[in-house]
């Protein structure tokens, strides 16, 4: 578990990666989008994201990009999952890169110190920012 926390992305903990990012959103125009939202209501994080870049797609266009989207779609198009990658860009046989698709299964994975810790961690780390997790489908957004 302390590994995760201390989890590497491009060379920073995970924390100082979502910080740094969410620090400089303005600066960089960037949308943040959870998967849990997209889970929850995917029409709605597509319409998000439409009104976000400034796209405006008729009510088929958007029902198609929905229906493209979900997670089962999306785990067997070619074009959106490194298991269709050449050998040389990804490595494969090291489990899958579009795992489960479900929202929670952090409990599957955590004991309840490690969640308890890891809960710890995410207070400290994250209270200066004002982003809201969603750990379970059944908590509100």
């Amino acid at each position: 578990m302390e590994r995760f926390l201390a989890g590497k992305v491009l060379c920073s903990a995970w924390f100082d990666h979502v910080s740094g990012w969410y620090n400089h959103a303005n600066d960089f125009n960037i949308l943040f989008l959870t998967y849990e939202e997209m889970k929850k209501d995917l029409r709605s994080a597509v319409l998000k994201i439409c009104n976000f870049i400034g796209k405006k797609l008729s009510e088929e266009e958007t029902e198609s990009v929905v229906r493209q989207a979900t997670f089962e779609n999306m785990q067997k198009d070619p074009r959106a999952n490194y298991e269709n990658m050449p050998d040389d860009i990804a490595v494969k046989g090291k489990g899958r890169f579009l795992r489960k698709g479900t929202v929670g299964d952090w409990k599957n994975m955590m004991t309840v110190a490690q969640s308890e810790r890891f809960d710890e961690v995410l207070k400290e780390k994250m209270q200066t920012l004002p982003i809201k997790f969603t750990w379970d489908m059944d908590s509100e957004m």
